[in-house]
């Protein structure tokens, strides 16, 4: 099974070695495909972008059956055509669209929830994300719907799908419409409390006709490559929904679901 959601020491925020990873998957039978961070105009210059060309020439002679070489790309509204030119001028198996910065305010830092309550602060995310997915055609898959209950400033960090159900089927339908995957990122999946409001989520995307899913560790170490997996195809098989891959842009079902 591809491990969808990998990065290594091209991304700003990690430093784990391609050939450690490779090790690693091998050891857990576990296929990746990496996915560097390309979040361009980023506040803090120099951070979570890469030279692409510079990518393939480094990466290029892992690529094989286990090893896809992919993107994962933050989705801004000021860099929309930039960021489509860099999706259709490289090779990419697989290309991530995700949100990690609301109005220009990365999401990871306090900054952001200051003088905001909790559901000021998640209504304004997924109104984001709704804006993103409209415009941003060219990925393959929505990333972790469920990143800020990470980073979220509250007691109570998690999603509750009936909170938020107006915006987060708009969000679904637009993913389904298009013919975009959903990913489900492992990253929380071993609290119960998460995977219990994160059900939700994904029935509502199967019931609203969606079929297909990514999963991906969001592994930026060597101990997160396919961490969680069997929780994953646990909620996928609940879900009733498929788990696919991308190789060259196409979508491949996994054979271990």
């Amino acid at each position: 099974m591809f491990d969808t959601h990998i990065h290594t020491k091209i991304s700003s925020d990690s430093k784990m070695e391609i050939e450690d990873a490779i090790k690693c998957a091998k050891s857990r039978n576990i296929s990746m495909i990496i996915t560097e961070h390309m979040d361009l105009k980023f506040p803090k210059e120099g951070l979570f972008c890469f030279d692409a060309a510079q990518y393939f020439e480094e990466y290029d002679k892992y690529r094989g059956e286990d090893l896809l070489l992919g993107v994962e790309i933050g989705m801004k509204k000021d860099c929309i055509q930039e960021s489509k030119k860099v999706a259709k001028n490289n090779p990419f198996d697989y290309i991530i669209g995700s949100v990690h910065l609301v109005n220009n305010l990365d999401i990871y830092y306090e900054e952001y929830y200051k003088g905001k309550n909790k559901r000021e602060a998640y209504e304004k995310y997924f109104m984001s994300m709704l804006e993103s997915i409209k415009t941003y055609d060219f990925i393959d898959s929505m990333g972790h719907i469920d990143y800020i209950s990470r980073y979220a400033k509250y007691e109570d960090k998690e999603i509750y799908y009936e909170e938020y159900s107006d915006i987060i089927d708009e969000i679904l339908k637009v993913l389904i419409n298009t013919d975009k995957c959903m990913e489900l990122n492992t990253r929380r999946l071993n609290d119960e409390n998460a995977v219990k409001n994160i059900i939700p989520i994904y029935k509502r995307f199967r019931e609203l006709g969606g079929q297909n899913i990514t999963i991906g560790s969001d592994a930026h170490n060597t101990l997160s490559i396919g961490s969680n997996f069997n929780a994953a195809k646990d909620i996928a098989k609940l879900c009733d929904l498929k788990i696919v891959y991308f190789k060259e842009r196409k979508k491949e079902y996994e054979k271990d679901q």
